[in-house]
């Protein structure tokens, strides 16, 4: 069966793996969409699908910190017209601005408050949305409370921000380490943080693909071990190669600062999908 570019896209999106892998996985699957898709998560390339942000949309997604409080926000619609309109991102700025000032913890606080004469931010959204004629909804909320608190927004191109927090003042570690989790997207800050969930849904999957490989029965957990310490090195910040030098670890590169520097946390958000 014929491989289309369509059929490679929609699993792309599925599975967040690249173009060719997912053209490998259908054709070995003969096409079959759901077959392909358990392919690449046997492969792990799936890993993004994992820890993805959002369904692909376009939108605006900004962050801000300011005196100890970080916040991210994202206000979607449906096209790159309405997306790139300087009305359209000046509510969205307004919103975190106010999110920010007020330090709300929760999406649901954001849009009960008031926002000058529009009423509440929801009635804000809606009333954007009654003006442009497009769906609008806003998402991918996320707050870091404390010190020592660095920000991105990507290009400059209000699609995908990112927040992290470190736990003593570095300012150019801050914002190498923003760019690393733009572009490397890690689950956690390091492999204790990883979630319950996603750490046994890998290694369930190590096992398997071990198992498929004909290893010894006595000695596939430990193979599987050595592939999940693969995936914490890919997955987890501080393990991951520092992007300006592959040749040492985001915790090496922050030692090499200051033996004490790490990062506390971090939030990454885009409205793309990956």
């Amino acid at each position: 069966m014929e491989v289309t570019i369509e059929d490679i896209k929609k699993l792309r999106t599925l599975t967040g793996a690249g173009l060719g892998d997912c053209k490998k996985a259908l054709a070995e699957a003969n096409g079959d969409m759901d077959t392909a898709v358990e392919i690449i998560r046997k492969r792990g390339q799936a890993i993004a699908a994992k820890r993805s942000d959002r369904e692909a949309s376009n939108g605006c997604v900004l962050v801000k910190a300011v005196e100890g409080f970080g916040a991210m926000i994202a206000l979607k619609c449906e096209t790159d017209f309405v997306a790139a309109n300087k009305d359209f991102v000046a509510l969205t700025q307004s919103i975190l601005d106010l999110a920010v000032a007020n330090k709300c913890k929760s999406l649901e606080e954001v849009e009960a408050l008031h926002l000058n004469d529009k009423g509440t931010v929801k009635d804000a959204v809606t009333n954007q949305s009654g003006i442009t004629g497009e769906k609008m909804e806003l998402d991918g909320y996320f707050v870091l409370e404390g010190e020592h608190i660095y920000t991105y927004n990507h290009q400059a191109k209000n699609i995908l921000c990112t927040m992290v927090q470190l736990n003593k003042a570095a300012e150019e570690q801050g914002h190498a380490l923003t760019m690393q989790i733009a572009a490397m997207n890690p689950v956690s800050v390091d492999k204790d943080d990883v979630p319950e969930e996603i750490r046994a849904e890998e290694f369930k999957i190590a096992i398997e693909k071990t198992r498929e490989e004909g290893k010894p029965e006595n000695l596939v957990e430990r193979i599987a071990e050595g592939r999940m310490n693969a995936f914490y090195k890919e997955a987890t910040l501080l393990n991951q190669d520092f992007i300006q030098d592959s040749k040492i670890t985001v915790r090496q590169y922050l030692q090499q600062a200051d033996k004490d520097l790490t990062a506390v946390a971090f939030c990454r958000f885009t409205l793309r999908a990956e």
